[in-house]
């Protein structure tokens, strides 16, 4: 039997409130003892019955107020106290339970990573722990005891300040930790187990004095600084941005090698995917250390952002994770350059957001129903959400934004709150009006903006006709008209801004797009203009506007806003792409055009006055980014036509590929943003030459002189993506040197499952018994089975049927072990819809094969179900 949907709209305050527990774990990864006593509180003076959440654990037994408890029932997921005889409005209740860690192959709840022991509790991991009011808006005070072996785990370790400590004549010892801020049951974290220990300290604002310890395995220590230094640059960068300051004395995190995602904002005991704690130059590369720096700020600004303010409920998760990822990437910026970090997340968003937009599993970023909450933790929910917080601060400014942030914070410390309680508060501090904004939290999919213009030139009137669309999706077929910024300039032909004028006055560069249909006037333009729209991606859209490769051309060489200048670059790349296409489908030669390979020449000749701009812009998107483009994607065509741009670009360019090259020299590695920049530069020139008589030579000599990981995998990957006939002695040498560390291992796993040859699919089923692979590692999982499903389209959508049948295989075998995982991995099956029909009958069949699994876990059932029947 299925479980039930739930709908945001049946939302209840709880009968009853929970405002102190003690937890006491006698911990063993063979059989752990937990007892649970909580302070309990009668909220609905009519309520008899206290259903309690719980599952996958022994029970053992029950107390209220210190005497035994039989009046109770249970089912599979909770169980449900009979009340009538308690009169008493406050009681004590204590559950005795049993836990087996070392079998949870779940990784939620209390499970077993390596040989540490740890938890994961958001969003309902904790009722695998105790039988608990395990929801958002039941908010306690914890004290946590934590007894073990002090040989097996010599650090125990909970939210909160450490408050005591002992150890007992057999060789256990115990902490106690307490938490005086009240939180919610998913922010809990348990971590024991023998680690290497970084500490340092940050000086708050005010004087305060915090201490910061790293865990992370043994022999990695070394690995931990950079994860530190970025700790401190967020920790000074929340005080001076958003005026906020950490409240707990200390301030954790751990790095474990089983996690389903990225990492958790416990309060003050953050546990990391060790993916993204690690990092020394020979492991890791210059994403990877940016990726470092950003989850671990994202994280630490969940300390407010999520922890001190959290969520009612689950439907309003986009209020703690839209929001924080917003904090991440204005962090990023700060700290950064704004204009890559910003490609950088656009980059994303389209890709995978507004892919996700236009399948199965489209919803709103505040969903209205919910079946598998761990489902919602999507690109929706935080990318999205993201953007919706970025356009209020557009349509706000800076300064009454932060006003609004200040209210907020003041009006929901210490409560769960809700997403129109955040609106509100902007709406209030700033006095700005943001009715229909409100549209953004409850319709899904990605709004079409179709755009053209007319010229006066005897007035010098220039007008942008601008109408609004969101085509139906498969959660909502009618949609209204939204709120939408609309960041815009205009150039004449020569490059240079005209200023914004009606009436005589200047007017704002961003438009307020509010109608279906809309006229904005523009005077004093003396000549017709080219339009640079929706600059910075002022709103997370789709533009329609029939621009000339004149026009694209111009706004590249001469936008002053750098967002548009690649994004033109990207609209002449999708151009060419398309233009191909067609002649590839009837048989014709395929041809580059020679103005854009000017153009590209030109970017490239100037590199020195951007670096990073310039990798940006000439960086030709992957299969799957273009795939976008399309209503029906075409695997087989894309990847053909690209892999003939590439070639292309590569030969038509070579020598000033080759000048670049050897123009570019970095003796020493630097993670600083001029050195970062350069090195990308020269890794996309090396590339490009790996597709020219010069490349395996290059490429081969690239990667014996690499002194950091990220000229080593750059060599790598031209040497695969390119086919040369160095690539299986690199590839060889970087396993015999890796083999042992499991994080560098997931970047060959990765290249290997991408390779274009026509046997990757065999190959990646080799690699699944290759002593690196660990199928109960989620990190390996992604590597190399999800890479294979999600970055190797034509592969994967191969016409005989096979990477569905072998996807279908992994996913049967994980949902037994790791159904969160599966429910990830799934994604690109559940979109048949995009495919020819061929390949529909052959993904819907993979599905329904799927729905006949026996105890089909809710993380599969309900993209399956969604998919079938959308």
């Amino acid at each position: 039997m299925q479980a039930k949907a739930k709908y945001r709209k049946d939302y209840k305050t709880p009968d009853f409130t929970l405002s102190n527990i003690l937890l006491d774990f006698q911990l063993d990864a063979a059989k752990t003892v937990v007892t649970a006593t909580g302070n309990y509180k009668r909220l609905n003076p009519q309520a008899t019955e206290l259903r309690l959440d719980g599952q996958g654990f022994q029970f053992a037994s029950i107390k209220i107020n210190g005497e035994n408890f039989l009046a109770y029932r249970q089912d599979g997921e909770s169980i449900t106290l009979d009340l009538k005889g308690i009169d008493a409005e406050a009681f004590e209740l204590e559950i005795v339970t049993y836990l087996v860690p070392a079998e949870n192959t779940s990784l939620q709840g209390l499970y077993q990573s390596g040989d540490a022991l740890c938890t994961q509790c958001e969003a309902e991991g904790f009722r695998q722990i105790t039988y608990m009011l395990d929801r958002p808006d039941v908010l306690a005070r914890y004290t946590t005891r934590i007894s073990a072996d002090k040989s097996k785990y010599p650090y125990l370790l909970s939210n909160g300040n450490r408050v005591a400590a002992g150890e007992y004549e057999d060789g256990r010892h115990w902490v106690e930790w307490h938490d005086p801020f009240p939180k919610p049951s998913y922010l809990f974290a348990l971590v024991a187990g023998d680690f290497d220990l970084l500490k340092d300290s940050f000086t708050t604002k005010s004087g305060r004095s915090v201490a910061l310890e790293l865990y992370v395995d043994r022999g990695n220590v070394e690995r931990a600084e950079w994860a530190m230094q970025s700790l401190k640059n967020a920790m000074k960068w929340d005080e001076e941005r958003f005026n906020l300051e950490y409240d707990l004395d200390i301030y954790m995190i751990v790095a474990v090698d089983f996690f389903n995602m990225g990492a958790m904002e416990n309060k003050g005991l953050n546990i990391f995917n060790s993916k993204y704690v690690l990092a020394n130059p020979q492991t890791a590369t210059d994403e990877d250390y940016l990726a470092v720096e950003s989850v671990i700020a994202h994280e630490y600004f969940h300390n407010w952002t999520g922890n001190r303010v959290t969520c009612r409920d689950w439907f309003q998760l986009s209020l703690k994770e839209g929001l924080t990822v917003f904090r991440d990437q204005e962090f990023s910026s700060d700290t950064g350059s704004r204009a890559v970090n910003r490609i950088t997340n656009v980059k994303f968003l389209r890709t995978a957001q507004f892919a996700e937009d236009a399948s199965p599993m489209s919803h709103p970023i505040r969903p209205e129903k919910v079946l598998e909450m761990n489902n919602f933790y999507t690109m929706t929910v935080y990318e999205k959400g993201a953007e919706v917080i970025r356009m209020i601060h557009t349509l706000l400014g800076e300064k009454r934004f932060q006003q609004g942030m200040q209210l907020y914070i003041a009006e929901n410390d210490g409560k769960a709150a809700t997403c129109e309680d955040f609106v509100s508060a902007m709406e209030r501090a700033s006095g700005v009006d943001l009715g229909q904004f409100r549209r953004w939290y409850s319709q899904s999919g990605t709004p079409e903006l179709t755009i053209s213009d007319d010229y006066d030139e005897k007035k010098h009137i220039y007008r942008l006709f601008v109408a609004q669309l969101t085509p139906p999706t498969a959660d909502q077929m009618d949609k209204v008209n939204l709120h939408i910024p609309l960041k815009i300039a205009l150039y004449n032909q020569k490059g240079i801004p005209f200023t914004l004028m009606n009436n005589g006055q200047v007017v704002s560069d961003v438009l307020d797009v509010k109608l279906k249909e809309q006229v904005f006037e523009f005077h004093d333009i003396s000549s017709k203009p080219v339009p640079a729209l929706l600059c910075d991606f002022s709103a997370p859209v789709k533009l329609n506007y029939d621009y000339s490769n004149r026009q694209l051309i111009t706004l590249l060489k001469s936008a002053k806003n750098e967002f548009v200048r690649w994004d033109a670059m990207q609209m002449l790349f999708s151009a060419e792409l398309r233009r191909n296409i067609s002649l590839y489908q009837q048989g014709e030669e395929l041809n580059f055009s020679a103005e854009i390979m000017e153009a590209l020449a030109d970017v490239l000749t100037h590199y020195q006055d951007n670096a990073a701009l310039t990798r940006l812009i000439l960086t030709l998107p992957k299969e799957t980014e273009f795939a976008e483009q399309f209503k029906v994607i075409l695997p087989d065509a894309i990847a053909a036509v690209r892999d003939f741009m590439q070639r292309s670009i590569a030969e038509n360019l070579k020598e000033l590929w080759l000048n670049t090259y050897n123009a570019i020299r970095l003796e020493q590695y630097r993670i600083e943003a001029e050195d970062i920049a350069l090195r990308s530069l020269r890794n996309l020139c090396l590339s490009y030459l790996a597709f020219t008589e010069l490349g395996n030579t290059m490429v081969h000599k690239h990667y014996q002189h690499a002194n950091n990981m990220t000229d080593s995998l750059a060599a790598m990957e031209a040497a695969v993506k390119a086919q040369l006939s160095c690539r299986d002695n690199i590839l060889g040498d970087f396993e015999q040197k890796w083999r042992h560390d499991g994080l560098v291992m997931d970047k060959w796993f990765s290249l290997q499952a991408t390779r274009p040859d026509d046997n990757v699919l065999l190959l990646v089923q080799q690699l699944m018994e290759h002593p690196s692979f660990n199928f109960n590692n989620p990190n390996r999982v992604r590597a190399l089975i999800g890479s294979f499903a999600a970055q190797n389209p034509k592969a994967f959508h191969a016409i005989n049927g096979a990477g569905y049948r072998f996807l279908t295989d992994m996913l049967i075998r994980l949902n037994h072990s790791n159904p969160q995982v599966a429910s990830r991995l799934i994604e690109p099956l559940i979109r048949f819809s995009r495919y020819d029909s061929q390949r529909q009958t052959l993904m819907r069949r993979a599905l329904e094969r799927l729905n006949e699994v026996e105890n089909l876990s809710k993380d599969l059932f309900e993209k399956i179900d969604k998919a079938l029947n959308s």
